[in-house]
């Protein structure tokens, strides 16, 4: 999940804001956002965003659903920094905190937050078991996860168009399957366990990205380096297509909660 150079430099958080909005490092801004809230709403609640990189999500649960507070957590110091400029910009410094940590234990207390968000980040987590157990530890009981990420339609080998598209991506994606992610949170102790397949809607959205990455991105690109970098992301864009068209790439949306009597058990046991 890291290394000692991070994934997301000055050029990749450049390049993703400019396709997807100040703050944002992944598909869909605002609107998808809170599609993955669904009926859940943040307001009043302290929330955890896993993997809030630039931070535009926690300054959205502020802004528009009046969250009383959100701790952002990321393992990479650019997009913590990028983060923190945002919210100093918005004078919401007081309502957010972004934190950097190493991969593994999430820094929190037990029942820390009232709810936690992540918008496409745990794909970065290989043991999906393990982050979600992590999840539950640091929720309050009774309260929800709410989660959009990048899946698979299995687990196991990916095809050979899949191994293309990873290894154009050069990222460290830890991808797997809709089960798997079910299991993982039931096994953590979550209910009421919804999951939405995002598949159709993103198969459409990556399309006007890759035009708008061939056009308007890449005519204004005047620094060299940056249209190289450009460039570079056409290719992963239509590696991306190909594997989001045939099924095996499946961006999803998961929902569930955590029993209000799940520390009472936890203790029985």
């Amino acid at each position: 999940m890291h290394s000692e150079a991070p994934e997301y430099d000055a050029a990749a958080i450049l390049f993703l804001e400019e396709l997807w909005g100040e703050g944002y490092l992944s598909p869909g801004g605002p609107e998808e956002v809170d599609r993955v809230l669904g009926d859940r709403s943040p307001k009043g609640l302290h929330i955890l965003d896993v993997g809030c990189g630039a931070g535009g999500i926690a300054l959205h649960l502020i802004e528009r659903h009046g969250a009383a507070k959100v701790t952002g957590f990321d393992i990479e110091k650019p997009v913590i920094e990028t983060a923190r400029r945002h919210a100093a910009e918005k004078g919401l410094s007081d309502r957010t905190e972004f934190v950097q940590a190493p991969p593994g234990r999430l820094p929190f207390d037990d029942n820390s937050f009232d709810a936690v968000f992540s918008k496409d980040a745990l794909v970065h987590v290989s043991d999906k078991e393990a982050i979600f157990s992590e999840i539950f530890r640091v929720l309050k009981p009774g309260g929800f996860v709410a989660v959009s990420d990048w899946l698979t339609s299995h687990d196991g080998e990916p095809s050979a168009d899949m191994r293309t598209y990873l290894d154009a991506e050069g990222l460290s994606f830890g991808m797997a399957s809709p089960v798997r992610y079910q299991r993982a949170l039931e096994n953590a102790g979550f209910a009421d366990i919804d999951i939405i397949d995002r598949n159709p809607w993103y198969r459409e959205k990556a399309r006007a990205e890759l035009d708008y990455i061939k056009g308007p991105m890449l005519k204004n690109a005047s620094d060299p380096d940056y249209a190289a970098y450009v460039e570079k992301n056409i290719d992963t864009w239509v590696a991306m297509l190909k594997v989001l068209d045939s099924g095996e790439h499946r961006p999803t949306h998961l929902r569930a909660v955590k029993p209000a009597l799940a520390e009472g058990r936890r203790e029985d046991t």
